[in-house]
């Protein structure tokens, strides 16, 4: 069969089993990537429309690897004269989303002015840019739901609640470090939080948040847990939707309809690889149809837009209906670390996206809809400066970690390889490392 004859079967099928579907496949819509609409994916409202016979059901399972039912989320556009019938937040949640914005930006670069002062040691990832992707899934999630974050992590942590003072302390390689200063940039962690990790390898943490969000499903069908509805996010960027655990763990988490959210934070760029050079088909939130699950895209820049696919997809994992796949796509600002010059990326790209910048694209929306006043989030601007200024001093202050730490966390036996039999650690023991000179 020809491709022409075979894309006219596919859309002959959608027509009948998804009559209300308007995605690039259904309307033989051009490719994206080739059309003047600034974003790769398909902007379609995304929702499931009901098969009535199990003829239908079956025509459709059996272009679900092709075409999609990836119609899960609605995508809610603001007015263009709001009202308080329309808005689409409230004053407190509009206050919340940009204070935690605010404090992921001004901790970045805070962060930045420490390392170029020395404080800081290996490996540094900003997030500036991507603020509106964290915020606008984490605010989301419950205290015992579980949050996986990649090596550029700090927001994560931060919007998952962890506090400043914590997160800059591990970064500066402290004892009051949320990892004692053993995690350092690329590996924060949280048990209080159920922030389960930075992961310095892309793809790394996607098996663990599948774990994590079995565990969830576990509890609750095997061990009758009541009220455990616990979810798990994991965040990833496009370089990652290349690498085999990706394609795995979503086969895994469809197959056993896991509570888990896969968040792809495409920003453009792995390192200095264009997505668009690296990757057959750009669209990555196409995958997810390929398993059978929703798969969305959603600007990542609008921290509102991101805020309505948070809302859909979580509450759809909760119900126990399984994964989503969400494309949100955003920009850096910065390179891909501090040690990054950044020299790539075209100016006029970069320029394109800061005048997107989702922190002023809220502010815009909050003062314009009248939620609050521009005094009121200069008092959030001051009351973060004070927060991230007095982290920096906690964390400077902060004792290094004693060298007894340093096997803590390395054996599982406590009293194995690491510990000799009087209790204490091997490597304080002047012996220790005699001889392997002559090894």
């Amino acid at each position: 069969m020809s491709a022409a004859s075979l894309a006219s079967s596919i859309n002959a099928i959608r027509s009948a089993s998804f009559p209300n579907d308007r995605s690039p496949l259904a309307s033989n819509a051009p490719h994206p990537s080739s059309s003047s609409s600034a974003f790769l994916g398909s902007t379609a409202r995304l929702r499931f429309n009901p098969v009535s016979s199990p003829a239908a059901r079956l025509r459709s399972s059996a272009v679900a690897a092709v075409a999609a039912a990836s119609n899960v989320v609605k995508e809610k556009q603001p007015k263009s004269s709001p009202s308080a019938s329309n808005l689409l937040i409230t004053k407190e949640e509009g206050l919340e989303l940009y204070e935690d914005m605010v404090l992921g930006r001004v901790f970045e670069d805070m962060c930045a002015q420490m390392y170029y002062r020395g404080k800081m040691f290996g490996f540094v990832h900003l997030y500036n840019g991507q603020e509106a992707v964290s915020t606008g899934f984490i605010k989301f999630l419950k205290q015992e739901d579980s949050v996986v974050s990649t090596y550029r992590d700090h927001v994560h942590a931060l919007s998952k609640g962890v506090p400043a003072r914590q997160v800059m302390s591990e970064l500066f390689g402290k004892e009051t470090g949320c990892c004692r200063g053993q995690g350092g940039s690329m590996h924060m962690f949280s048990k209080e939080h159920n922030l389960i990790g930075g992961f310095a390898f892309i793809g790394e943490g996607i098996p663990i948040a599948t774990g994590a969000a079995f565990t969830s499903k576990y509890k609750r069908e095997v061990l009758k847990e009541e009220g455990c509805d616990h979810v798990t996010v994991a965040f990833f960027g496009d370089g990652t939707c290349n690498n085999g655990q990706f394609f795995e763990c979503l086969n895994m988490a469809q197959l056993w309809k896991l509570p888990i959210i896969f968040v792809v934070e495409n920003n453009l760029w792995a390192i200095g690889m264009s997505h668009l050079r690296a990757t057959s088909d750009p669209q990555i939130w196409k995958k997810g149809p390929a398993f059978g699950m929703p798969g969305v895209h959603v600007d990542g820049m609008d921290v509102l837009k991101v805020r309505e696919v948070a809302r859909e997809a979580i509450e759809r994992a909760r119900r126990g209906e399984g994964p989503t796949l969400v494309e949100c796509e955003t920009y850096r600002f910065r390179g891909h670390s501090l040690a990054d010059p950044d020299e790539l990326r075209e100016p006029a790209e970069k320029a394109k996206y800061a005048a997107r910048d989702p922190i002023t694209a809220l502010k815009k929306y909050i003062i314009e809809s009248n939620l609050a006043s521009e005094a009121e989030l200069k008092e959030i601007d001051k009351k973060i400066d004070e927060v991230v200024e007095d982290a920096v001093e906690f964390a400077d202050a902060s004792p290094q970690p004693p060298r007894s730490q340093l096997l803590d966390n390395v054996f599982a036996d406590p009293k194995g390889f690491g510990i000799g039999p009087d209790g204490r650690y091997r490597c304080e023991d002047p012996k220790f490392t005699e001889g392997t000179a002559k090894v």
